[in-house]
C-alpha cells in the first residue's frame, strides 16, 4: 500500500537510479514506450509531479501505488504526462495526397460502391490528423461519396481524446491551412481559436488504445489504411515489432501503413510490401 505524506514531511525533490529503472521498466510493460537517460530529466519531473499531486510520501510508494491501483486511474494519468502530442493541421501532406491519388483508387478496386472504406489514425493526438484526412478526401478524392468512409482515430492519452472531441485549435496548429479550408471548416468561437464545425467533429470516431496492448490492436479488424507516423520512434525493436504486428493483423489482405518520413517498416518487420507511389512511399499488408 503507498503510504501518504504526513503533516509536516517533505516532498521528494529527487528519483534515485533505482526507482528510474524501476519506473521505465513497469512503463515499457505495460506501454511498450522505451526511456533511456537521454529523457532522465523529463522523466524524474513528471514522477515528482505526480508524487506531488497524488500525495504519497515518496517516489517508493508512488511505485508502489502505480504498480497497485486496480482502477487504473493513476496509470492513465502518469501516460497522460508523458506523452508528446506536437503536431499540426495537413502535417506532412503529401502523404495525404498519395492517399486520395493512388492508395484509395487502387483500395476500392475491390469495394461495391456504399461499402466501408476504413481509415486509421493512430496516434491520433489532439485531432489534426484525422481531422486533416477527412478534409482532404472532401477537396480531393473524387470518390469520397461513392463509399462509406469511416475514419477512426485511436490516442493512449484521454486527455488529446478530449480536445480532439471538442476540435478547438490556436493559430499555431491551424498556420499551415488555406483560408478557403478555415472558412469551410472551421468556426472561431474566440478571437484567438478555431474550432471544427460540428458536422465534421461527428463524422471522426475516437477512441483509447493502447498499441502495445494485443487484445485492444485485435478489436480494430478489417482497416485499409493506417497512417501511424512518427509513433514507432518511441519504442525498441521488440516492441516496434510487436506493434507492427498487431497493425498487420488489423489490416484487411492489400491495406497500407503510412509511416513518418523519418521511419521505415523495412527495418521494423518483414511482413510488409515497400509500395512507391508518385506521392510517397508506403507500406502494404500483401494482398495473398
Amino acid at each position: 500500500m503507498a503510504m501518504p505524506r504526513t503533516s509536516g514531511e517533505s516532498q521528494p525533490t529527487t528519483v534515485t537510479d533505482e526507482e528510474f529503472a524501476r519506473f521505465c521498466e513497469f512503463i515499457y510493460r505495460r506501454t511498450g514506450l522505451s526511456y533511456g537517460e537521454a529523457k532522465r530529466y523529463f522523466i524524474d519531473r513528471r514522477i515528482l509531479d505526480r508524487v506531488e499531486r497524488t500525495g504519497v510520501s515518496s517516489v517508493q510508494s508512488y511505485l508502489a501505488l502505480l504498480r497497485f491501483d486496480t482502477t487504473g486511474r493513476e496509470l492513465e494519468e502518469i501516460i497522460n504526462s508523458l506523452t508528446v502530442n506536437e503536431t499540426y493541421f495537413w502535417r506532412e501532406e503529401y502523404q495525404f495526397a498519395c492517399l486520395a491519388n493512388s492508395i484509395l483508387p487502387e483500395v476500392v478496386r475491390t469495394k461495391r460502391r456504399g461499402e466501408p472504406v476504413r481509415i486509421w489514425s493512430l496516434p491520433c493526438s489532439t485531432g489534426e490528423e484525422p481531422y486533416s484526412i477527412a478534409m482532404w478526401l472532401l477537396e480531393n478524392w473524387a470518390d469520397v461519396d461513392r463509399y462509406d468512409v469511416e475514419i477512426i482515430a485511436s490516442d493512449i492519452d484521454t486527455q488529446v481524446l478530449g480536445a480532439a472531441r471538442r476540435g478547438i485549435y490556436d493559430a499555431r496548429s491551424v498556420q499551415r491551412l488555406p483560408k478557403w479550408v478555415l472558412d469551410r471548416y472551421f468556426e472561431r468561437p474566440t478571437s484567438d481559436r478555431w474550432q471544427i464545425v460540428e458536422s465534421l467533429r461527428g463524422s471522426i470516431e475516437f477512441t483509447r488504445i493502447n498499441a502495445f496492448d494485443r487484445a485492444q490492436m485485435a478489436a480494430m479488424e478489417n482497416i485499409d489504411v493506417i497512417f501511424c507516423r512518427n509513433m514507432l520512434i518511441y519504442f525498441d525493436d521488440v516492441s516496434r515489432r510487436e506493434v507492427a504486428d498487431s497493425m498487420y493483423s488489423s489490416l484487411r489482405p492489400g491495406g497500407f501503413v503510412c509511416l513518418g518520413h523519418s521511419e521505415s517498416m523495412s527495418r521494423i518487420s518483414p511482413l510488409f510490401a515497400v509500395r512507391r507511389f508518385a506521392d510517397a512511399i508506403v507500406y502494404q499488408r500483401p494482398a495473398r
